[in-house]
Order: structure tokens, then C-alpha cells, then sequence
């Protein structure tokens, strides 16, 4: 077991940077290696997808944007103390190779690795670094990035990895695509929990602006705020259109590889489950994202002229209506589109991961 090679990841305790940990956590246990996941209390409540055998370290965190004058006053006396500790159980362990994927509760373990001078990488899920991956980037052996292209800071080490997509969008990587035509059409709506009232407002009413015989065409599933649920199915039905408005889909890869058009927010995953499945797309940038990071995201369709962005500034029903008639109407240039998304998506982004970690296990072997 001493033999065994080590690989410490470091996460903090959203969706975003937990799914792709968990990932690369799978790969590594099927490679052999034993896998640490460092996160503080928070980030361990959301752990709990992880294989059992991960051992889940919590260390002390904090971060500077919740908690009152009393918190931000606390939070880098509890950061230093993390850092310590952290730093002692590095010089005893020694691990091969120390990943992080940003938030706050990576902090002790990243900055752990770079004082003991360990191999070590960052993953960054969106096309803008966050603000510990940003801080971090230059001292690290490389960044791997989700998003392609990624700001990062001059001098560091940026390679193209893709996000890890979940098995499911995997078993449907490149499904074929029907386009639109006289037949049932699908258009799938989906944008993250904050700001989807947005599309909830404005889809509906764009689709009552096409002419009757696309919109009569359409079956439409929509995810919504249960606030919204009764308001967005009664527009619907005032349309005669057949639409399933639920306030989230769990058969959502499914619902991408039958779809003709999909209409979304531009969060990471969202678009590299679009782009894995191959689907032409409207995306809609939510505004209010950290350093306007969705519409970075979204730049690698835009620039494959795989999607329409609709910034929310100019989003309204009519530029809506005019974006999807112009898409569901051209079934050569939608087949286009979606072989265009397709060509961005990286279905291998997992193994490019995990071949990155045995690389640098090698460099620090050498």
C-alpha cells in the first residue's frame, strides 16, 4: 500500500466544482489510486455522491463574501488555521499529485501543495478563472480548463480538458439528429435554478409570435420555478400548444438527444452536455453571473456557429421568436448547427483529467 499513488482533491461545495472532483475521484480509484477529497464542513454535506472508499478530510475554510462584519472579521484566521494543518499532514503524507476545483474550501490544500512544493493542477469549470482558481494559476502546474477559450492570467499553464459530463449525456454522445420539419418538433427549455423566471416570461409569448403552422408543430418541455408552474402551463394551453412545464427534469439527457432546439441558460455543464449530444441551441447568458462567466461559456458554440446568444439586455419575445423560427424553419443549416455543437463537445474530458494527474505523477517521480 505504500506504493500506492495518492491523489488529494481539494473542492469546495457547489455542483460546479463538486461533479467534475467526483469525476476525476472515479478515474483515479479505477487507475489504482487512493483518493483524498478536502473540503470544509459545507462542501461535505454535498460529498455524498462520492465512491465511499474517498476519504472525505474536512479542513477549516471561509470565505469573505457571507457572513456579516463577525465573519469576514473570523475567516482568515480560520483559512491560516486550515493552511496549517494542511501543511502538516502534506509533509507527512507526501500525496502524488493535489487537484483543485475552486471555491473557497480548497484554499488550505491547495496552498498546502504549493508551500510543500507537491505536483499540483486546477480545474476551472467556466470560461472566466473564479477568484481562488485565478488566484492560485500561476502557481500551479498547469490549469485545466472546461471552457474553451478561458481567461487566465499571462504566465500560467492553460490546456483544453473539457467539463466531465455525467454517464447518462454520455451513453448519449452524438445520438443522431433529426431536423426540423412537418412533423412533431421538440424544443427543450432549461436554465439554472436563479433567473429561469426570465425564460418562463419570455418563451412562451415568443412562441405565440411564430405562425400557426410552425407553433402547431411544437412539443415543448419546459423546467420552471414551482412559482411559475400554473401561469407558464395556462399560456401553453392558451396556445394549443402541448408542453410539460416541470420544475426540474431528471431524464434531461434524454430530452437533449430528441430535441430539435434546445433554448438555455449558458452554465458550464449546460453547455457541455448541449455540445456532447450535438444540438443546435439559443443560449441566454444570465447577467448577473460572477465576471459574466456564462457568456464566456458560451463563446466556443457561438464561435462554431452551433448556437444564437441572446443577451438578457436584448432578450425579448420577438428576438426570440425570430431566433427559433430562423433555426426551426432552415432544417440544412439546424443539421449544421448541430454538427457544429458536436464538434466542440469532449466526451473525454474525465480521461484527458486523469491522464493530466499520471503526468504529473511522473514529473514529480523524475
Amino acid at each position: 500500500m505504500a506504493d500506492t499513488p495518492h491523489l488529494i482533491i481539494a473542492a469546495g461545495g457547489t455542483g460546479g466544482h463538486m461533479f467534475p472532483a467526483q469525476a476525476l475521484a472515479e478515474a483515479m480509484l479505477r487507475r489504482g489510486w487512493k483518493v483524498t477529497l478536502s473540503t470544509d464542513a459545507r462542501g461535505a454535506r454535498y460529498a455524498g455522491g462520492f465512491p465511499h472508499v474517498v476519504e472525505v478530510r474536512q479542513v477549516a475554510s471561509a470565505t469573505f463574501a457571507r457572513g456579516g462584519f463577525a465573519g469576514k472579521l473570523v475567516a482568515p484566521f480560520r483559512i491560516v488555521g486550515g493552511v496549517l494543518a494542511a501543511t502538516v499532514r502534506m509533509l507527512r503524507e507526501r500525496p502524488t499529485v493535489v487537484v483543485g476545483f475552486g471555491g473557497y474550501p480548497s484554499i488550505p490544500a491547495m496552498t498546502a501543495a504549493w508551500i510543500t512544493r507537491r505536483p499540483r493542477m486546477l480545474h476551472e469549470q467556466n470560461g472566466v478563472l473564479g477568484r481562488v482558481n485565478r488566484l492560485f494559476s500561476r502557481r500551479v502546474d498547469v490549469v485545466a480548463c472546461g471552457t474553451w477559450p478561458t481567461v487566465v492570467p499571462q504566465g500560467a499553464n492553460a490546456v483544453h480538458t473539457g467539463n466531465p459530463v455525467r454517464a447518462a449525456v454520455l451513453e448519449r454522445a452524438g445520438a443522431p439528429y433529426t431536423p426540423p420539419g412537418d412533423w412533431p418538433m421538440n424544443l427543450l427549455v432549461f436554465g439554472g435554478s436563479q433567473g429561469a423566471r426570465i425564460l418562463s416570461d419570455t418563451v412562451p409569448e415568443a412562441i405565440g409570435l411564430l405562425n400557426d403552422a410552425l407553433r402547431g408543430h411544437l412539443r415543448v418541455a419546459q423546467q420552471a420555478r414551482p412559482e411559475d408552474l400554473e401561469r407558464v402551463t395556462a399560456a401553453y394551453d392558451a396556445l394549443g400548444v402541448r408542453a410539460e412545464v416541470e420544475p426540474f427534469f431528471r431524464d434531461i439527457p434524454r430530452r437533449l438527444s430528441e430535441a430539435q432546439l434546445v433554448i438555455s441558460r449558458a452554465g458550464a455543464s449546460s453547455v457541455a452536455d448541449i455540445s456532447v449530444i450535438g444540438r443546435p441551441a439559443i443560449l441566454i447568458p444570465y447577467a448577473a453571473a460572477t465576471a459574466d462567466h456564462q457568456t464566456a461559456n458560451s463563446q466556443g458554440l457561438i464561435d462554431a456557429q452551433a448556437a444564437v446568444r441572446i443577451p438578457e439586455s436584448k432578450l425579448t419575445p420577438m428576438a426570440l421568436a425570430d431566433a427559433i423560427a430562423a433555426i426551426l424553419t432552415q432544417p440544412d443549416a439546424a443539421q449544421a448547427m448541430a454538427a457544429a455543437s458536436l464538434s466542440t463537445g469532449m466526451p473525454d474530458a474525465t480521461e484527458q483529467l486523469a491522464v493530466l494527474v499520471q503526468e504529473l505523477a511522473q514529473k514529480g517521480r523524475s
